[in-house]
């Protein structure tokens, strides 16, 4: 009995076998783990252009209507399923408090599905906001010199 366990101690037949089936599954998960991180990364870039191209537009004078500006990030989102698009793009006007200047926030939400081979994983929700601020249209000034100028007359 002995010497059969010390040549099953000396035999390597089978070891590599073995030893691959040990290192596949976690290869192969490190594979497809890997290429869902590039599949976030790539609905990032897609859904950071649409916003960027929306906020484009709405930086322009006078400033577009809403469903201009919606069309616009509508139109340059590459890369994104339109059903997994969360809503509408929203565009929120406000006032900035320090130099009182208007502005409008875009932004736009994306859930990316995670498929893994065997299972499909929680979706992830990624949001893009731009602020974008707006030129705010003012009466030409009036040269008080000029007043004075036309009441002599």
């Amino acid at each position: 009995m002995k010497q059969k366990i010390n040549h099953f101690r000396r035999d390597q037949k089978g070891a590599g076998a073995m030893e691959f089936a040990l290192a596949a599954p976690v290869l192969f998960t490190m594979i497809v783990g890997i290429s869902q991180m590039g599949t976030l990364f790539f609905a990032n870039a897609g859904l950071s252009h649409a916003v960027s191209e929306g906020a484009r537009i709405a930086a322009n004078f006078p400033t577009p209507a809403d469903d201009v500006i919606k069309a616009a990030i509508l139109d340059k989102r590459f890369g994104l399923v339109e059903e997994n698009i969360v809503g509408e793009p929203t565009i929120v006007p406000g006032t900035d408090t320090a130099t009182s200047m208007p502005f409008l926030d875009i932004s736009l939400s994306y859930e990316v599905p995670l498929n893994f081979i065997f299972f499909t994983g929680p979706e992830v929700t990624l949001t893009e906001t731009r602020r974008v601020f707006r030129q705010i249209e003012t009466p030409a000034p009036v040269d008080e010199d000029d007043e004075d100028e036309d009441e002599g007359e």
